[in-house]
């Protein structure tokens, strides 16, 4: 989608009174969507997932994208104490059980706001994984809000050259392999560029559910 089909559709959208949010995790690849949201509407709050796992520079680079272009932060955190999130043996689950921390940490914090939002931006792409492929632009969720994949057409190398035109910056993580930063016990950098492939390495685990638990299934 181009960025005045974008604008037209938010604007749309809050022409319409509804309440609209854009997530993100402040990697380099969501950085263009962050951008061109502070152009069309920089009063929309910018939903972060605060796991408490991530890495201090996600969180130092969070802020100075934030600052630089003027966006409004809504961090959001599990309601469920870290004390809870160990099994039996006392390690975290993102040891034991990476997909139940996934959804404590991640999942159920983003359903709670879904119930207090009409339309969820968020930057999913359809060269990301074989699910992402088979999305729409707008999905409904299983909670009131609808979602709105405004870059679902767009590529790492369309992603890239916005990037460099508008000179915004890159994640500091990437200049050492991290191609795609989750959560650091569950990242690890890789030796070439490998897109997702550093998330939940050796597992067969490639979501965290928020594109997979939180989109209503299609109807047949």
């Amino acid at each position: 989608m181009k960025f005045k089909e974008m604008s037209s559709q938010i604007q749309k959208y809050l022409s319409e009174d509804r309440a609209v949010f854009v997530s993100s995790s402040f990697q380099t690849h969501s950085i263009p969507l962050l951008h061109m949201i502070s152009r069309i509407s920089p009063e929309v709050p910018v939903a972060f997932l605060n796991t408490g796992f991530l890495f201090p520079e996600t969180l130092e680079f969070r802020d100075q994208v934030l600052d630089r272009l003027g966006l409004e932060l809504l961090e959001v955190t599990s309601s469920i104490p870290k004390s809870q999130q160990r099994d039996p043996a006392g390690r975290f689950f993102f040891h034991s059980d990476p997909d139940r921390c996934c959804n404590m940490n991640k999942v159920q914090p983003m359903e709670e706001l879904l119930w207090q939002y009409d339309v969820w931006i968020n930057g999913v792409r359809a060269d990301q994984s074989a699910q992402r492929k088979s999305f729409d632009i707008e999905q409904p969720t299983p909670q009131r809000a609808i979602r709105f994949h405004p870059m679902l057409a767009w590529t790492s190398r369309m992603i890239h050259e916005y990037r460099v035109e508008h000179n915004l910056p890159e994640h500091p993580l990437e200049a050492q392999g991290y191609f795609s930063v989750g959560c650091e016990p569950c990242t690890q950098c890789m030796t070439a560029e490998g897109g997702r492939d550093g998330r939940w390495f050796g597992q067969k685990k490639t979501e965290c559910g928020l594109h997979m638990d939180l989109v209503a299934p299609k109807k047949k």
